[in-house]
């Protein structure tokens, strides 16, 4: 992803800045969604495992990013306090 890019997104509700998530996190999150654990904020089932994700500066949201393209709505945010093993930094 573009670094510019990278560096003008924010969260949609809390307006904190984003970063790209590491892959040990993405790693974590990827084998929750695969174990059938992870819902997004509008309650829907996250099905798909992700190639890259975006990250809130306090790590307690997650955005997908799906073909280069951060996907920022508040109803798609995935809340890592449903990752059981989501690295802390």
């Amino acid at each position: 992803m573009d670094r510019k890019l990278l560096d003008l997104l924010c969260c949609p509700t809390t307006r904190q800045p984003l970063a790209l998530l590491e892959a040990g996190g993405l790693d974590a999150l990827n084998r929750a969604i695969a174990g059938g654990a992870i819902k997004r904020a509008d309650d829907s089932a996250q099905t798909q495992a992700l190639r890259q994700a975006l990250v809130t500066r306090d790590r307690k949201t997650v955005y997908r990013v799906d073909d280069g393209i951060p996907v920022l709505l508040a109803e798609e945010a995935i809340a890592t306090a449903q990752i059981g093993d989501f690295p802390a930094r």
